[in-house]
């Protein structure tokens, strides 16, 4: 009789039990953005790129044992050195700017709705749509399929797990892996077009991000912030200082790659001319030169207010 495997990145349904079964024996961990499991190194930031890291273990299959429970790890807490009282300085008054986040374009349509009847599907190939499953078993018959998928995306939030074109929401990873798909089509999509790019691969299309993670810290006379991305591609990136705002367009490496456009309101005035950025490794790095010494108790104009301002060293007088 077939059974299903519960074990995590395996999931088939087999009839000899003792057929190798490769699985990740640990749980999955999220913490900052990235993605990955506790059992081997792989680290990715989208939820596609989580679902193909590849199993880490051999053994044999089962229907007993339960998986691991999702693993969190707290960010470290920020310590903040309340600022010492003294005279109110004068400064210029600020207008606030009440543009919200600049709006992100839309994201690509899909490749293709529907198989190329022309183009071969390769045996066992897997539906693309998400959570379907289904794989084409060659020289069956297509009448009467049922694609039954998410078209929406996941959603990871305060330790509620779900997709954006369905309401429902659990906690335990497990669980949102057996959420059923909210939408139905007569066909599944195992191939699309089949289209290629110039280089001889599947065109990857661009996913634009809709917001990255974000710090900073301050001085009397600059404000050092970060947003947090990796593999920045730094001939194509841009950063534009305006007298109360930075304009961002970040695209990067990866395959597919990602991107990252936005204007950022700022709490304050700045001085462009004498603010800089770097690109690393993880993140893009921007020093902002302050138009007066007073403290910032957020980056964003927008940002709300807690009462609380992140400061290094003592505010004082700017040299010139």
């Amino acid at each position: 009789m077939a059974q299903k495997c519960v074990h995590q990145g395996c999931g088939k349904t087999y009839t000899d039990p003792d057929e190798t079964c490769k699985y990740h024996p640990g749980p999955p961990i999220f913490h900052e953005g990235q993605k990955g499991w506790k059992c081997c190194k792989p680290r990715v930031l989208t939820f596609e790129e989580f679902m193909e890291i590849p199993p880490c273990t051999e053994g044999k299959h089962s229907t007993t044992d339960l998986p691991p429970k999702i693993e969190k790890k707290e960010a470290p807490l920020e310590i903040v050195e309340p600022v010492p009282e003294q005279p109110a300085l004068p400064r210029t008054p600020i207008n606030v700017p009440t543009a919200q986040h600049a709006p992100t374009p839309p994201p690509p349509p899909p490749e293709s709705e529907d198989d190329d009847p022309s183009l071969e599907i390769p045996d066992g190939k897997a539906c693309r749509r998400r959570t379907c499953g289904a794989t084409y078993k060659k020289g069956a018959s297509r009448d009467g399929e049922k694609c039954v998928y998410h078209p929406g995306v996941p959603i990871f939030h305060e330790g509620s797990k779900g997709y954006t074109c369905c309401k429902r929401r659990v906690l335990e990873f497990d669980q949102f892996m057996k959420i059923e798909g909210c939408e139905t089509k007569d066909r599944h999509l195992f191939i699309g077009s089949g289209k290629k790019d110039a280089k001889g691969g599947k065109a990857a299309s661009e996913e634009l991000l809709d917001t990255v993670r974000t710090d900073f810290y301050q001085s009397a006379s600059t404000v050092t912030a970060s947003f947090f991305l990796k593999k920045i591609d730094k001939e194509k990136a841009k950063v534009v200082f305006g007298p109360q705002t930075i304009t961002l367009d970040l695209p990067t490496t990866e395959t597919p790659p990602k991107r990252y456009k936005t204007e950022v309101p700022l709490f304050a005035a700045i001085v462009p001319e004498k603010s800089a950025f770097k690109v690393l490794g993880t993140k893009l790095e921007v020093t902002l030169a302050k138009a007066d010494v007073s403290g910032w108790p957020v980056l964003r104009s927008d940002d709300r207010l807690t009462g609380e301002i992140l400061q290094v060293g003592r505010a004082g007088k700017v040299e010139k």
